[in-house]
């Protein structure tokens, strides 16, 4: 049976494919969309992810707006790797898809009620939305399967040396999701840096020869030309849908069991994962890090979900 997931997401480049793995697939079951501010303002990640369902012709999954701002500290969006939308590329036509009247965090809460089984969350932004909905009713988290996130590195950051972009826009809330006891797989960039969209994936995409593929690859070659002036990239790491493609199959992702926490106070290293993957310092266990990727079946599973969405989808105004 397919996986029962909701996406929590700030849609950005990676994020958009991330939703459309999500729909295209049959081994999951995409019950919400949820946005968040962080690639951009609340009010531009919910007009983004109104447009990918637009384009991918997802019309049957309700889409809800959260929060605004992290819990503490002040947003800081990366209009350098997303463009001043927040999905620079594609011209997107205007969205026929709308938000529902819900804080992202009560649809979350009444979709989880509603189900017959635990559901897996799959965020792909800051944790915001996901630390309110287990403070405010702490009683989800036992409709929660998993939380397959897309964050944090065992290694070094992107946004600092030590701090990767989702997790370091919202420590706390990252420290209150590791904190939960909810179990979690993260995904972060040591892994999401091995999904990269190669001249050869998007020629994939173009190849498909439907207006949904064509978009995704003036996505990425947008995408590509960031990560090529910021760092040095020769073609741009898909990192989104890689937490994605874990649920859909977890052999795709490979990973292992470690203590995670989040640095909260640290002058150089705040938002940083501290990963103790060799068991050293005597802390339980509370996530599976993922390590490697099946770059290959992934691509495939990538690509193989555009097309099967391509028939229904009305893509944006060839540039």
């Amino acid at each position: 049976m397919p996986v029962p997931i909701i996406i929590d997401c700030d849609p950005g480049h990676d994020d958009a494919l991330a939703i459309m793995l999500a729909a295209g697939d049959p081994a999951v079951d995409l019950l919400g969309i949820t946005t968040v501010a962080g690639n951009q303002t609340l009010d531009k990640t919910t007009l983004n992810a109104r447009r990918v369902c637009t384009v991918a012709g997802i019309t049957d999954v309700p889409v809800a707006a959260g929060c605004d701002r992290p819990l503490v500290q002040p947003l800081d969006v990366a209009a350098e790797v997303h463009g001043p939308t927040g999905l620079d590329g594609p011209m997107f036509p205007d969205p026929t898809v709308d938000v529902v009247p819900e804080h992202a965090v009560d649809l979350i809460h009444r979709l989880l009620a509603e189900h017959p089984e635990p559901v897996t969350l799959v965020p792909t932004a800051p944790l915001t939305n996901i630390a309110l909905l287990l403070t405010r009713y702490p009683r989800d988290a036992s409709r929660i399967r998993e939380i397959v996130l897309m964050g944090g590195s065992t290694e070094r950051g992107n946004r600092t040396p030590a701090a990767e972009f989702n997790i370091l826009t919202d420590p706390e809330a990252a420290d209150i999701v590791f904190r939960s006891g909810v179990p979690i797989t993260m995904c972060g960039l040591n892994v999401t840096h091995q999904a990269l969209a190669t001249p050869e994936v998007v020629a994939r995409f173009v190849a498909l020869g439907t207006p949904l593929g064509r978009t995704c690859a003036e996505l990425l070659t947008y995408f590509g030309s960031t990560y090529r002036a910021l760092f040095g990239f020769s073609s741009p790491p898909l990192h989104d849908p890689v937490a994605v493609a874990r649920v859909i199959d977890p052999r795709l992702v490979h990973c292992v069991d470690a203590a995670v926490a989040v640095e909260l106070r640290g002058r150089y290293t705040r938002g940083a994962t501290v990963v103790d993957l060799h068991h050293s310092t005597g802390r339980p266990v509370n996530a599976s890090v993922a390590v490697t990727l099946e770059t290959g079946p992934f691509w495939d599973r990538m690509v193989g979900a555009v097309e099967a969405l391509g028939a229904r989808a009305h893509g944006p105004t060839p540039t």
